[in-house]
């Protein structure tokens, strides 16, 4: 940066807030939409709320001390007469705007006490030779603290510059440019920073414009790109062959007291051939809520016990890591595996013994949340990473359990599971680097979950409903919105919902469970909600991921106008899981919006998870369905998985070649796009 005039630390500081390391950083900075500053108009002609450039002559300037100190500057042009007012202003400034003098000016027209007004415009005072107006549209960029917009337009305007004397280096085929009728780079680039009077506006804010599909396209590549070469090197590295060689795990099938479907069959069957490679497993298995994508985990991690090595089970959340425990310990203990929680609550003398017992390897299978990867966690043959609901960590967070196997130049073999069911087109660019299996079945008996969106005001049908359900031996769920991200708004909504519900209902049990609540407490109302003892739970949504309760039948869900898509299909999966007909109840606040209507129809009309994530990605985007804020990858500049999807195909196609005839250019790409987040894709 310090090539560019005018940059020292200080500014180099604010810049880099904004992302901006180098001059091609720079450049890659695109502005956030454009100002027409290409015509002067005459100030008699003027509008309020008219963003306009004016140029006319001083006739007055003076401090007023009107409420507080302004400076006043009339001016004229011979159509009209407009006042520019300042609040913050030096002598110098008050000096310089001297009666008599010419001076250009853009800002808004706003209507004053004596005609129109500019308040703080833009200005500068033109000179003989420069008597025309700007010849391109004026860029507005993404702006930090102490970076005006004028200093942005200055350093842009160097940079490209000196791009344009030394070039930028073209890494996309001819060929490519040519079918796609793409613009070069150093031409794409210049029309974005500095777009001439007559570009199309309406196709650069659609992102249409072939400049910015140019961009999109290299961008959406690099990504694609470096993802295969993280494929291809992790293929490269050694992993511990785990083969089956005693038949474990037909022998854990056999024993489980029910079948396991075709789609769970045939996932275990994928996962056993990759886990006997030399090479390490990099899956991603994908199930709807309930199709049973834990057990499967177990498969592999009993294939993993029977060679003598250990596996790692992360949840998100202490809750979710305390129900896998207990499953695991009631398939494994009996096989004499000992199976370790641990979670950031368990401290002192008893933490200490647990970390022995996984460092000696007598722990066979850890589970645990964000607590696995802490420096004092050391493992003695960890063989195989099991991570579920992958995106709800950070990178940097699962690449360091995937160091934490690292032994002897081995890898870990990594499972992934999501249940959030991602669309094929962003499943092959998100996960370029991973097998993907879908469990696409749900077993057998699970009927489909009856949902009904109903205003507030029915809320008393509801609460005899639910009366009816448990007296009957159900249980129901209800679910307390999200107000906002506070955990302490949330848990006096529960519990005022809580009391009020205590109150309509004193023949029931209730319990109560909320974020705030100690992980004993919570723990101990959700097991007496599983076995029976309570009727109704009321909760936040923190049972979005959790227990399973066979026997709940209801699920009341309060403002799901609020809730995406994807939080309202985990919360629904809830409940039929047992072999009544259960219904998911969507209480909502009218009026509702456009959005919220499109949300609520979908779960209305289907039950399937794809077909759900399908219309999330549609609704909503790729960011929240992927929560590509933590993954560090993905953080598109430019590219837009959504706006952008249908030049995947290309992309794909592109990469196949590049990789195998321009593996210069694709080190240059990833290079430029990426630089050293490729690390970050190993996990």
């Amino acid at each position: 940066m310090q090539q560019l005039h005018g940059v020292g630390p200080q500014l180099a500081a604010r810049l880099e807030k904004l992302g901006i390391l180098c001059v091609q950083d720079l450049l890659f900075l695109l502005p956030l939409r454009y100002e027409d500053r290409t015509r002067i108009v005459p100030i008699g002609s003027l509008r309020p709320g008219q963003r306009a450039v004016v140029e006319g002559e001083i006739q007055l300037t003076e401090v007023a001390y009107r409420g507080r100190r302004n400076l006043l500057c009339k001016i004229n042009d011979g159509t009209g007469g407009l006042t520019l007012r300042f609040f913050h202003f030096s002598r110098a400034q008050q000096n310089g705007l001297a009666r008599g003098k010419r001076i250009r000016c853009f800002g808004e027209a706003r209507p004053g006490t004596g005609g129109l007004q500019m308040v703080h415009p833009e200005y500068r005072f033109p000179t003989d030779t420069d008597l025309a107006a700007d010849d391109t549209l004026t860029p507005v960029y993404p702006a930090t603290e102490g970076l005006q917009q004028g200093r942005l337009r200055n350093l842009t305007r160097q940079a490209l510059g000196l791009v344009s004397a030394d070039g930028l280096d073209e890494w996309l085929p001819d060929r490519i440019l040519k079918a796609m009728g793409f613009p070069g780079l150093l031409e794409a680039v210049t029309l974005l920073h500095r777009p001439p009077a007559d570009t199309d506006l309406k196709a650069i804010q659609e992102g249409r414009h072939p400049a910015q599909r140019r961009m999109a396209f290299e961008e959406l590549l690099a990504q694609h790109l470096s993802l295969r070469k993280l494929r291809s090197k992790t293929r490269d590295e050694p992993a511990v062959a785990l083969v089956d060689t005693a038949g474990a795990v037909p022998d854990f099938i056999g024993s489980l007291p029910y079948a396991l479907t075709g789609a769970q069959q045939r996932v275990i069957a994928e996962l056993l051939e990759d886990l006997a490679e030399e090479q390490p497993m990099m899956r991603l298995v994908q199930g709807d809520v309930g199709s049973g994508k834990t057990v499967v985990a177990a498969a592999a991690t009993v294939c993993a016990a029977a060679c003598n090595r250990q596996t790692a089970i992360m949840a998100p959340t202490e809750l979710l890591a305390e129900q896998h425990a207990e499953n695991f310990r009631q398939w494994f203990e009996p096989l004499g595996q000992e199976v370790a929680l641990l979670t950031g609550k368990i401290t002192g003398k008893a933490r200490q013994q647990l970390l022995q017992r996984i460092a000696d390897g007598r722990a066979r299978i850890v589970v645990g949340t964000h607590a696995l990867f802490q420096e004092s966690v050391t493992f003695d043959h960890l063989a195989l990473v099991v991570v579920d609901e992958q995106h709800r960590f950070g990178v940097h967070q699962r690449l360091a359990l995937r160091e934490k196997g690292d032994r002897e130049g081995r890898c870990p073999h990594q499972l992934i599971m999501t249940a959030t069911p991602i669309p094929r087109t962003l499943a092959m660019t998100a996960y370029a680097d991973l097998d993907v299996s879908v469990i696409d079945e749900l077993p057998p008996g699970r009927k489909p979950v009856t949902t009904v969106a109903m205003p507030e005001s029915r809320r008393h049908e509801l609460v005899t409903s639910i009366r009816d359900a448990c007296l009957a031996g159900q249980q129901a769920y209800w679910v307390c919105p999200l107000i906002e991200e506070s955990e302490v708004l949330d848990y006096e909504a529960a519990e005022k919902t809580a009391n009020m519900l205590a109150e309509a209902l004193p023949e029931l049990s209730l319990g109560l469970v909320h974020g705030r609540m100690k992980s004993k407490d919570k723990h101990r109302v959700m097991q007496a909600f599983k076995s029976g003892e309570i009727d109704l739970l009321i909760a936040t949504t923190v049972v979005e991921v959790g227990v399973d309760v066979p026997n709940a039948s209801m699920m009341i869900i309060e403002n799901a106008e609020r809730m995406g898509l994807a939080q309202l299909h985990q919360l629904r999966g809830r409940v039929g899981r047992g072999g009544e007909q259960s219904s998911c109840l969507l209480l909502y606040k009218p009026p509702l919006s456009d959005l919220a209507k499109q949300r609520l129809a979908v779960l209305r009309e289907t039950n399937d998870g794809f077909k759900v994530a399908q219309a999330d990605l549609d609704l909503r985007g790729p960011g929240e369905l992927l929560g590509i804020k933590q993954t560090g990858l993905m953080q598109m500049r430019i590219a837009d998985l959504m706006r952008d999807a249908d030049l995947l195909p290309e992309v794909h196609k592109t990469a196949t070649f590049m990789l195998k005839e321009r593996p210069d250019a694709v080190a240059g790409l990833i290079e430029r796009w990426i630089g050293e987040a490729g690390r970050f894709g190993k996990v």
